[in-house]
């Protein structure tokens, strides 16, 4: 999996000025409200996460309740970063397993979803994950990179991983969506 984004090329003051930046796109929107039918209307799935994350039509709320974002999206790719703290732990005082799920679905979800044409979603129909190192707040901000490796007419791969600014591997994991036609309204 290769990603031009790769944690190599980046410093961390550029992770976090990338995060800020998108922070601040955000800012203005509303995460409880959902997408209108109307904003969905002949985007495809590129244009509609890249105007979800330019801040021009409402975004989902789950980013805000885990702290993580969308940095960059490409026909194919996601970047997304987080930032673990005490909140995302489980009892044991990591961070839970829910928290790298959640930010490694919306990074191989969001890669899918860039490929599709107006009119056409997924869903997750499965989602493995391989978990190889532990998180806390001490860690500092991760990235989820997500790419697709397959993109059929009714099913879509992809695949990601969780790293470090220094390039370590925290997860990694593999999806298989569902594409179908958008429901009528």
């Amino acid at each position: 999996m290769t990603q031009n984004n790769s944690p190599q090329n980046k410093s961390l003051t550029q992770w976090n000025k990338d995060y800020i930046a998108a922070i601040e796109r955000l800012a203005h929107n509303d995460p409880a409200k959902a997408v209108s039918p109307q904003e969905l209307l002949g985007k495809t799935g590129l244009q509609l996460l890249q105007a979800m994350s330019a801040g021009a039509i409402s975004h989902e709320g789950i980013g805000k309740t885990l702290d993580f974002v969308l940095i960059d999206i490409k026909e194919g790719e996601t970047v997304f970063q987080g930032t673990p703290n005490a909140k995302h732990y489980n009892p044991l005082g990591t961070v839970h397993g829910g928290w790298y799920a959640t930010l490694l679905d919306s990074a191989v979800g969001c890669a899918v979803h860039s490929m599709l044409p107006a009119g056409r979603f997924y869903t997750t129909a499965e989602l493995s994950i391989n978990y190889l190192r532990a998180a806390t707040q001490k860690t500092g901000p991760l990235r989820a990179y997500g790419q697709v490796i397959h993109l059929g007419k009714q099913l879509a791969m992809a695949e990601g991983k969780i790293v470090d600014v220094e390039g370590k591997l925290y997860a990694h994991a593999k999806t298989t969506c569902l594409i179908f036609d958008r429901p009528s309204t």
